[in-house]
Formats: C-alpha cells, sequence, structure tokens
C-alpha cells in the first residue's frame, strides 16, 4: 500500500536490467520504499544492478530469475512477490530492439522478438493485473514505444510487436478502470541506453531518466497515457495521418 503521500513501498520490475527500470525505481526513490524485486535472468548485470540500487539508497533490493519467454514460469514469480506483500508498482520493463534486416533474413528471429516483445508482455501484463485487482490497488506501468503507433519500414518488426503490446495495456487500462488497480502505458521515443548504443540517436531523444520521470508524474496525475518527450504526441499525431504514399518516403 502507498503511504500518506501516495508514494509506493513495494515495486516488482519484470526487466530488471532495463536501464529506464532502473532509472525509475531511483525516481520512485523515498523513505516510503522497503522493497524492490528486479526480476530477470542470472546475469552479472543483474546482480550490478542490485549492487547499485543498493549504493544508491534504496532499500530492500533483491533479485528474482525471470525470463521473459518462458511464459510457464510467469504465474510462479507474480505469485511469489505478491505472497511477499502487496506489491504497489509492477513495472513491464522487458524487450529486444533487435535488427530489421537481420529479422527479414532469418523469420525465426522474428519470431523470438515477438516471443518475448508481445508473448511475454501478455503473459505478465494479464497475470500482474489478477494480482493488482485482487489486492484492490496498485499500478502496472508498461514500457510501449512509439514505434508501436505506426510501423515504419525501419524496423516494422519491432513496431508490430509493440502495437501490439500497447493495444493490450490500453485495453487492459480500460477493462481494470473502477478495480482500484490502474495501467498507465509509456510511449516513448528514442531513448539514450545501452539498448541503442549502436544507434545514430533520432531527433527528440531522450535518456532514461527522462522517462523515468515521465513515469513517476504519470502516476501521480493518475494518466493512463504518456509520451516521452510529450512533444511526440502532437508529432505521431500527424505522423499516423499521413497518407502511406508520403509516409512511406520519410527518412525514418
Amino acid at each position: 500500500m502507498t503511504d500518506a503521500l501516495d508514494r509506493p513501498t513495494s515495486i516488482l520490475v519484470l526487466g530488471g536490467t532495463s536501464d529506464i527500470a532502473l532509472a525509475t525505481v531511483r525516481a520512485l526513490r523515498s523513505p516510503a520504499l522497503h522493497r524492490v524485486v528486479l526480476a530477470a535472468r542470472p546475469s552479472a548485470g543483474r546482480e550490478e544492478a542490485v549492487a547499485s540500487l543498493t549504493a544508491d539508497g534504496v532499500a530492500g533490493v533483491t533479485a528474482v530469475d525471470f525470463d521473459a519467454a518462458a511464459t510457464e514460469s510467469h504465474e510462479g514469480v507474480l505469485a511469489a512477490a505478491f505472497a511477499t506483500g502487496d506489491v504497489d508498482v509492477v513495472l513491464v520493463a522487458f524487450g529486444v530492439l533487435g535488427d530489421q534486416q537481420e529479422f527479414e533474413d532469418d523469420p525465426d528471429l522474428a519470431v523470438e522478438a515477438a516471443q518475448v516483445n508481445y508473448v511475454g508482455a501478455l503473459s505478465v501484463c494479464l497475470r500482474a493485473a489478477r494480482h493488482l485487482t485482487g489486492q484492490g490497488h496498485g499500478s502496472l506501468v508498461v514500457l510501449s514505444s512509439v514505434a508501436g503507433e505506426r510501423a515504419r519500414r525501419s524496423n516494422f518488426v519491432y513496431g508490430s510487436t509493440k502495437a501490439g503490446l500497447d493495444a493490450l495495456a490500453s485495453g487492459l487500462a480500460d477493462a481494470l478502470h473502477g478495480s482500484g488497480a490502474h495501467v498507465l502505458v509509456v510511449r516513448p521515443g528514442f531513448v539514450r541506453t545501452g539498448m541503442t548504443t549502436h544507434l545514430e540517436p533520432a531527433p527528440l531523444s531522450v535518456t532514461a531518466e527522462q522517462v523515468a520521470d515521465a513515469v513517476v508524474s504519470g502516476l501521480r496525475r493518475g494518466s493512463t497515457v504518456v509520451y516521452v518527450p510529450a512533444a511526440m504526441r502532437v508529432v505521431m499525431s500527424g505522423l499516423r495521418h499521413l497518407p502511406r504514399a508520403v509516409f512511406r518516403r520519410l527518412p525514418i
């Protein structure tokens, strides 16, 4: 249960090595926060994430094994997290970007990406929603992307997975209305993280910390959707309505 100042006391991160997720935990840090569970595959990066958050003064940080593609294991991970106590924020922050040309050359790689980005997210979102409604409160934060609003030639496989995730999260937000549970869909543009260091930053690119600040602001306002930066809302509104003949000529 959040405290009297509406600050979370517990956070479950699915995708516990995500730069955006870790920045969000730091942005939500307060004396009220006493439990953070980083769910990710065992790795040096996961241990570094636990140590880094702890060194930054975040209390009660632990790690548990989680594989987004292993959907049969998801209920056990979520049930264990909620059995320890109420969870105020569940952050769905895993995903693979991949390479469009590699996806086209080897469709099996595209299937693997979809298994993580959409099927895995579908599994955890529905399960987390059931646990949140069961306790009668809490927020599910889903890291989507503006890439899902209109698929571009340069990354349409990734965009299609994010389109599915975004539709799922948006529908879930409506389904949970009035239940006490809340869904926040986060639609960033290009984020400068470890996953995108090999790419040229796009216009209006942001940092993980800027996305984290938008998440915190969205949670406080009870928003259903936030764009990062906010100007992306206007940009995507324009791109969604461009005629296809014009859209396909854009260098994006």
